[in-house]
């Protein structure tokens, strides 16, 4: 999400707009890259504690230290969908035509097709198909694996999110080449955060409560690449424009 799909969409928006810089809202990027660093940060103490064997010395754990700043981190998202949802809802609005001059007129307006309950039910039948698909999806993992003659790790790391990201790469591109880069910010970026601030700990907060041992260590090396990348992508987002060399 950070860095294909978000870049992707930078440059397919470059290419549709090459003579201007595409723009969005600086304050709601300065807010999504505050909370990966954060996101990061609860990642990287664990794996930090692991290899160093602080632990050892201090008398601490990295699995108490986990559950802890899982718990932190889900408090934090909540805030943060409070703080987009209800506090301040104007700075989560699409741009003005003043700062998007080639936008095309929005379909917002339109009446929805089916009502809120209809959605609900909708959403939960289709997550509950999903959830039963992911899990043959990933018994099904080794076996491709020994049939195609690839590593698991390249499946899992490179291809599952590629496949399975399609839709919101697909969007994300959409979106920029459309002018509305603030959209694709939100499928990229907010992608991101939830599953960092949100999916992740909340696994390990589950595995708390049914007994299993599970953590935020995620090797140093993993870890190392997921800060590289945040401190990149809030690089590339301070100025709050973007074109296709970006």
């Amino acid at each position: 999400n950070m860095l294909l799909v978000l870049g992707c969409a930078f440059f397919c928006g470059g290419l549709v707009y090459p003579r201007k810089e595409q723009v969005f809202d600086k304050g709601n990027a300065v807010v999504n890259s505050g909370l990966l660093l954060m996101a990061v940060m609860g990642l990287l103490f664990p794996a930090v504690l692991h290899y160093t064997h602080s632990e050892v010395h201090a008398g601490s754990s990295e699995l108490a230290l986990s559950r802890f700043s899982s718990c932190i981190m889900l408090v934090a998202y909540a805030a943060y969908l409070f703080f987009q949802l209800k506090s301040q809802p104007s700075s989560y609005t699409p741009l003005t035509e003043e700062t998007s001059q080639n936008e095309e007129p929005s379909d917002e307006d339109e009446d929805p097709e089916i009502s809120k309950w209809e959605s609900i039910i909708w959403l939960s039948i289709l997550t509950a198909w999903v959830s039963l698909l992911s899990g043959y999806l990933v018994d099904a993992i080794e076996g491709a694996s020994v049939s195609w003659k690839i590593p698991i790790s390249f499946i899992s790391v490179i291809l599952l999110p590629i496949v399975g990201n399609a839709a919101e790469h697909a969007g994300a591109i959409m979106f920029a080449m459309k002018d509305k880069l603030d959209l694709s910010l939100g499928v990229a970026i907010g992608s991101s955060i939830q599953i960092s601030m949100f999916a992740v700990p909340f696994c390990v907060v589950i595995g708390w409560m049914m007994g299993e041992q599970m953590d935020l260590n995620f090797q140093l090396f993993e870890t190392a690449t997921l800060f590289i990348t945040v401190i990149v992508v809030a690089f590339f987002l301070q100025e709050g424009t973007s074109n296709y060399f970006k």
